[in-house]
């Protein structure tokens, strides 16, 4: 087999791979509308749909089911698949611009930025844009300081970038805490909503959104995906191969930033996700970031799907899913921290 038919089957495989995560991810999106405290079986789902999208005539539901398939599940499961995904991306980003395994928008503290600027954005209404506004502008304080404290002389070591981000992130919760004490009943919960992370109040409104706004950065993330490959080979042979590598870490960072904070301003902090993901998706198809960033967000996407269909439906009341993906992601760590020990310690 030659070279050229070798890239053709491998581009093949990986494009077949693609779809199969699409069909995962369709199988369990029909799976968590049926679950929960109220069953619904696939035939009703389906006529439900077809009502409400297509104006179908459908026979045999009830209101409940238009209220509980449409109104209720259907958003919360869109959201959860586009968070994951946008969490994902963000993640991968990271790692390929601070060539660092271990980054990611919790680790950065993008996800602390984000909480106190949308903490900001509950108690001064008035001031901010909005919420997500609020949230972007904090979250993007939170990794530029956590990137300027770790750089030493032109270099970003990998455990001060480590450091750098766990203590600017501390610093960002701590303020998120004075202002949970000195909020009113009705501001400190709808706080500690943000601090928990979750998809209770996944509406339609909110979905557009959160939409938009991943749609179009991915659509950019894939557009300059070969300059993200350059870019995590380093600084030196980035610029060698005819690219600013500060101006591209700038654009990049922006974006994954920005879908960060939309995320955290709609879910709150969902942690691990995008640390987790990207290293699956490398794991599976290598490190070439064209295919890492889809790879990567579908898994994302079946992830927090599969994570909060369990929140919902595992006990009576329903469990925070930021804390079934952190049970998941805290092993994660210890295990990459192990395997990646040499890299670490350079």
């Amino acid at each position: 087999m030659t070279s050229s038919e070798r890239a053709k089957s491998k581009f093949k495989s990986k494009y077949v791979f693609l779809i199969f995560l699409v069909a995962i991810l369709a199988v369990c999106m029909v799976a968590a509308l049926m679950l929960g405290d109220y069953k619904i079986s696939v035939s009703k789902i389906i006529s439900v749909l077809g009502l409400k999208l297509f104006d179908l005539e459908a026979s045999g539901i009830t209101k409940m089911d238009q209220i509980v398939v449409f109104d209720i599940r259907m958003p919360r499961i869109l959201t959860a698949a586009i968070i994951g995904f946008a969490l994902s991306n963000a993640g991968a980003v990271y790692q390929a611009c601070f060539r660092n395994p271990l980054v990611e928008p919790f680790i950065l503290g993008a996800s602390s930025g984000a909480a106190l600027g949308a903490a900001f954005g509950i108690i001064f209404a008035g001031f901010f844009l909005s919420i997500t506004a609020s949230a972007f502008m904090f979250s993007l304080l939170a990794v530029f300081l956590s990137y300027t404290l770790a750089r030493n002389g032109g270099i970003v070591p990998v455990v001060g970038l480590i450091l750098s981000g766990v203590i600017v992130g501390s610093i960002f919760s701590a303020g998120v805490s004075i202002i949970k004490y000195v909020s009113e009943d009705a501001q400190l919960r709808e706080i500690t909503f943000w601090m928990m992370g979750g998809l209770y109040y996944s509406k339609w409104d909110a979905l557009g959104e959160i939409l938009a706004v991943v749609a179009v950065c991915f659509a950019v993330l894939s557009a300059l995906s070969w300059k993200l490959n350059l870019l995590s080979l380093g600084d030196n042979q980035a610029k060698s191969l005819g690219i600013n590598p500060e101006k591209y870490k700038f654009i990049f960072i922006v974006i994954a930033t920005l879908m960060t904070a939309t995320c955290v301003a709609n879910v709150g902090i969902i942690a691990w996700i995008g640390l987790i993901m990207p290293h699956v998706a490398r794991l599976l198809i290598g490190p070439d970031n064209r295919w890492v960033l889809p790879i990567a967000g579908l898994l994302g996407a079946i992830y927090l799907l599969i994570c909060d269909t369990l929140a919902r439906t595992i006990t009576i009341a329903e469990i925070p899913v930021g804390i079934i993906t952190s049970l998941v992601g805290a092993p994660f760590l210890i295990v990459l921290l192990r395997s990646k020990a040499k890299e670490l310690l350079k």
